[in-house]
């Protein structure tokens, strides 16, 4: 039984994990789908999004002082929920508006050159981020504001599921159906799906390509700054370079799940965070079975946690280049 409990903890901790690994690959799978290409400075408008909502919810303390929330939110989890929504929103409203900007000065005006082009300038946009972030705010941590009182959550036996692991998988699944619902079942997203098909053919009905393109960064950059404020409530603490490892890993999931389709990155981030996750509850197991892992990770095999994706995406790469959901397409010469 202890086991079954193990086991299933390491299991809700790593959905809660790769619910972020989803809500940023979406971003990468939404613009690849669209322009076929990677934005790599993706991960840092997740950094910006954690950043936008650390400066909200300061600005939130100072109209209600820390003592004064608390008191209230013991009776009542309406100003919790009001807070968090308002931190949230004013987040992925800055970086929708942060990644439409990006695409229009950075990515528009060689949408005709070639992909490497583009890339090298995602690149450089990535790291131009970065180093503002850190003349503006410095390269120091900051601790982000609780929005949320982390605790357990009661009558689940022995099983701890924490106030923070709730809020991020409920957000997450609230998000993807948001996402499903735009994509699905608007004239938007029909532009978005004809446009990731065949660009000429949109541009010949009436289909402003441009706007489909400036929306799917925009909704894609709100995703991501979703994360990173779900991200900052679970782990206080935000600093300007949060976004390469975290970015990277997202990436890996959307390959994984098959880069191009939305399905397969929320997959590929639950099946990133789920064997992270399992790495670390079961590294006394592992290093049992296998006394080699002893020597290659004295400190422990958790070291071998971030190595996973890395792990995962090449094998992707050697015997599924096209992904779990991907699917392979002919080029005419």
């Amino acid at each position: 039984m202890a086991q079954v409990i193990l086991f299933l903890q390491q299991l809700l901790n790593g959905l809660s994990l790769g619910s972020i690994y989803a809500l940023i690959a979406l971003g990468y799978t939404m613009v690849y789908g669209v322009l076929r290409f990677i934005n790599f400075a993706h991960g840092d408008v997740y950094m910006l999004g954690a950043y936008a909502g650390f400066a909200i919810t300061n600005a939130i303390y100072t109209i209600i002082p820390l003592d004064q929330y608390n008191a209230i939110s013991r009776h009542t989890f309406i100003p919790i929920f009001v807070c968090t929504a308002v931190v949230m929103l004013g987040a992925m409203i800055f970086c929708a508006i942060l990644g439409v900007s990006i695409e229009r000065i950075a990515y528009r005006p060689l949408r005709d050159r070639p992909r490497l082009t583009v890339l090298i300038t995602a690149i450089g946009v990535s790291l131009f981020l970065q180093n503002m972030t850190q003349f503006f705010v410095g390269a120091q941590p900051q601790a982000f504001k609780q929005l949320i009182p982390v605790r357990a959550i009661e009558g689940l036996g022995d099983l701890t599921v924490l106030s923070s692991q709730a809020a991020i998988i409920i957000s997450t699944i609230v998000l993807m159906v948001f996402l499903r619902l735009v994509v699905m079942k608007t004239k938007i997203g029909l532009a978005m799906r004809a446009l990731s098909v065949n660009p000429t053919a949109c541009s010949l009905m009436g289909v402003n390509n441009g706007l489909v393109i400036s929306f799917t960064f925009a909704l894609g950059s709100a995703l991501a700054a979703a994360a990173g404020i779900l991200v900052a409530m679970d782990s206080p603490s935000i600093n300007p370079l949060m976004g390469n490892l975290q970015g990277i890993k997202a990436f890996v999931a959307a390959v994984l799940g098959g880069i191009g389709n939305i399905n397969g990155a929320v997959v590929g981030g639950l099946i990133i965070g789920v064997l992270e996750t399992l790495v670390v509850g079961y590294s006394n197991e592992l290093t049992t079975l296998f006394p080699a892992l002893h020597y290659l990770f004295p400190e422990g095999v958790s070291q071998f946690r971030d190595a996973i994706s890395f792990a995962v995406l090449i094998i992707i790469l050697l015997f599924k280049p096209t992904g779990i959901f991907g699917r392979v397409e002919r080029e005419k010469v």
